[in-house]
C-alpha cells in the first residue's frame, strides 16, 4: 500500500516516516514540494494521503482539490495534519474530502491507529472495486455469449427464409448496410447502428408463412392474393417477438413495420410519420433502394441516379425526409456498398 505523505517541513516527514515505517504493507513516499506531489500521483498508484494544511506554495485544501482532480484519486483516503486546531479548518478539510484529522503534534500510537484503520478501509475498498470488475467482466462474457446465440439463431431464421424468398444474401448485405449508413448519418449511436445492422436481414422474414402459388407467384398479384401477401409484417413480427432479446425485438418491430409508408397509406397499421417505428422508418428507404437498384427476373436494375431520383420523389410520401436525406448524404458509400456485396456472377441482384 502506497502512503504519501506531503509536508514542507522535512523534519515532519522524516518523523511520519520513521513513526510509520513498520506498518505492516506500507510503502511511506515522501513530498516536501505539492506541486512535485501532485506529479508524482499522476504516475504512481495512492494508496493513502497524509497531508499537512499549512505549506507556503500551496495549501492543504488546493492539493486537496486538484488531487481529487487526478484521475483515479476521487476515493483515496486522505487525512489532513495541522497545526491549527480551529474547528472551521476541521470542518473545511472534511468538507473538502479528507477522511479523517490530526492535529500537531501529533501522538504516535494515534498517528499510528488512524493510518492503519485507513489502509484496512482502502484495502476493503480495493477488493470491492476488484470484486465489481471481476462481476461486469462476467456479465460482459454472458452478454456477448447470448449476443453470439442471438445471432446465430437470426442467421438461421435468415437462411431458412432464403430458401422459400428469392431475395439474396447478397440483397440483405447491401440493405443491412444502407440501414447502417441511414442511421450512422441520421447521428445515431454506433450500438444502435450495430443494432439495426443486426436486425434489418429479418425484415420479411414472415413470408415464410405465405403459400407457395403466392410467393413465387411469376406474375401480378390479385387482390386476394395480395391481401395475403400483407400478411406476412405481421407474421414475422409474431414470428420473432422475444421481450427478453434486444435483437428479436427489434426485428420484430421492423418486420411489422417496414411496409408502412409516411404519409399512412402502408400496411398492416397504416402508421404514418414518426408513429412509424423509426428502424421501420430506416429499412423500408433501405430496402426499397435495393429492390431498385437490383435485377430481378421480372425487371432490370434501375441505375443509381434513377432509384435516387425516385427515393427523393417520394420523400415524405412513401419515406421519412430525414432517412432519404441520410442515405442519400453519401452516394460514394452507397457506390462502395454495391461493390462489396455483389452476386456471384459479378452483379447486383
Amino acid at each position: 500500500m502506497n502512503v504519501l505523505i506531503v509536508d514542507d517541513d522535512r523534519i515532519n516527514l522524516a518523523l511520519f516516516s520513521h513513526l510509520l515505517e513498520d506498518i505492516p504493507d506500507a510503502t511511506i513516499f515522501e513530498a516536501s514540494d505539492p506541486n512535485e506531489a501532485l506529479t508524482w500521483c499522476q504516475e504512481h498508484d495512492t494508496d493513502l494521503l497524509l497531508l499537512d494544511y499549512m505549506m507556503p506554495k500551496m495549501d492543504g485544501f488546493t492539493f486537496l482539490q486538484q488531487f481529487r482532480d487526478l484521475s483515479g484519486q476521487d476515493h483515496v483516503p486522505v487525512i489532513m495534519i495541522t497545526a491549527d486546531a480551529k474547528t472551521a479548518v476541521k470542518h473545511a478539510a472534511l468538507e473538502l474530502s479528507a477522511n479523517d484529522f490530526l492535529t500537531k503534534p501529533v501522538n504516535k500510537a494515534e498517528l499510528r491507529s488512524r493510518v492503519s484503520n485507513m489502509l484496512t478501509m482502502r484495502k476493503a475498498q480495493l477488493r470491492q472495486v476488484g470484486l465489481t470488475r471481476n462481476l461486469e467482466r462476467e456479465v460482459k462474457a454472458v452478454e456477448e455469449r447470448l449476443r453470439e446465440s442471438e445471432q446465430g439463431t437470426a442467421n438461421r431464421l435468415t437462411a431458412a427464409a432464403q430458401y422459400r424468398d428469392p431475395e439474396t444474401g447478397a440483397h440483405l448485405l447491401r440493405m443491412a448496410n444502407y440501414a447502417r449508413l441511414i442511421a450512422a448519418n441520421l447521428g445515431l449511436s454506433e450500438e444502435e447502428q450495430n443494432d439495426i445492422y443486426d436486425a434489418a436481414p429479418l425484415h420479411d422474414i414472415g413470408k415464410i408463412g405465405i403459400p407457395d402459388h403466392i410467393l413465387l407467384k411469376p406474375g401480378r398479384l390479385d387482390c386476394a392474393e395480395m391481401a395475403i401477401m400483407r400478411t406476412h409484417p405481421t407474421i414475422g413480427a409474431h414470428i420473432l417477438k422475444d421481450e427478453s432479446s434486444k435483437l428479436m425485438c427489434n426485428a420484430s418491430a421492423i418486420a411489422l413495420s417496414h411496409h408502412e409508408k409516411f404519409d399512412g397509406s402502408g400496411y398492416p397499421q397504416g402508421l404514418a410519420g414518426e408513429d412509424i417505428p423509426l428502424y421501420g422508418r430506416i429499412v423500408a428507404v433501405a430496402d426499397v433502394f435495393d429492390a431498385l437498384t437490383s435485377s430481378r427476373p421480372y425487371k432490370a436494375a434501375w441505375s443509381i441516379d434513377r432509384a435516387i431520383a425516385w427515393v427523393r420523389q417520394n420523400s415524405g410520401i412513401h419515406f421519412d425526409p430525414l432517412c432519404v436525406s441520410a442515405l442519400l448524404a453519401d452516394p460514394d458509400k452507397i457506390q462502395d456498398i454495391i461493390d462489396a456485396h455483389q452476386e456471384e456472377d459479378g452483379h447486383v441482384s
